[in-house]
């Protein structure tokens, strides 16, 4: 992995990326966005899977805060409640400037799960000419009580240091990450959020995938979408929770390269 300075709102920050198959200069490039306790490293092999599968170079990073990127520097507090609307909409754009990616030429293949696939969708909304596809896996567009149960449910139980011991390997400051992030979904002012007029806006072609037992939201969060993108595909697996790309990676990578090749169609 390297590191590389963005610049957002005049401010410097830190971010930790890696580059797959960055040789293939041609081939189009499918950037990775990571779950709200994840990181770069939580993908293990998927990135470098779907990329040879489809033919794809691909990027992936640690956002703000997360892995070995800069920590935020709101260390026990909640973090902002359009944190996901701020990663779409500036420091996204802000990283392709970087790292020299002129995301309107590229025409990039955005792949997000959870908080991720959020960000994919509100990326491809603010910016219609950039993303040639979107595959949005467990995204919520609202909240539900289901995901505020079970975030209270993992809060309660921090002190039993499972979790803890799971996000040390994935970050360096493991404690601010969980803290930021679950203080804020559990935030009176988060209960209201709601992003599905937002998300209007996308042309791009849209995959959408969910498993059925996803126990951090229901699939009323796929049936908001298509009513809002009347165009996009959606895929519900069984026997399936939060991680279909981990617990069906056979059906998901056949799903989402069968998806792409009929992008180039």
């Amino acid at each position: 992995m390297q590191h590389i300075a963005i610049c957002v709102d005049g401010s410097p920050i830190t971010l930790e990326y890696g580059w797959i198959g960055r040789e293939l200069h041609h081939a189009p490039l499918i950037v990775f966005l990571h779950e709200g306790l994840g990181s770069a490293a939580i993908w293990n092999e998927w990135p470098g899977t779907l990329c040879s599968a489809a033919g794809c170079r691909g990027l992936v990073f640690s956002r703000y805060g997360y892995g070995h990127s800069q920590a935020r520097p709101t260390s026990g507090q909640a973090w902002p409640v359009d944190y996901m609307e701020r990663e779409a909409c500036e420091l996204l754009p802000a990283l392709l400037d970087a790292l020299g990616i002129d995301a309107k030429r590229e025409r990039l293949i955005i792949f997000g799960h959870s908080d991720g696939a959020t960000i994919a969708l509100l990326y491809a909304a603010a910016f219609p000419q950039h993303a040639c596809a979107i595959v949005a896996v467990a995204p919520h567009v609202f909240t539900e009580q289901v995901a505020r149960e079970r975030i209270g449910q993992m809060r309660a139980n921090w002190e039993d240091g499972r979790l803890a011991s799971r996000l040390a390997r994935l970050h360096e400051d493991s404690g601010g990450v969980f803290d930021g992030w679950s203080k804020c979904w559990l935030s009176p002012a988060f209960g209201a959020w709601n992003v599905t007029a937002a998300i209007e806006t996308i042309a791009s072609p849209l995959l959408v995938i969910q498993g059925r037992g996803d126990q951090f939201g229901s699939l009323e969060q796929l049936r908001e979408i298509q009513r809002r993108v009347p165009h996009a595909e959606l895929l519900v697996l069984e026997d399936c929770r939060h991680v279909p790309h981990e617990e069906h990676p056979e059906l998901t990578l056949q799903a989402v390269t069968a998806f792409l090749a009929r992008c180039r169609e």
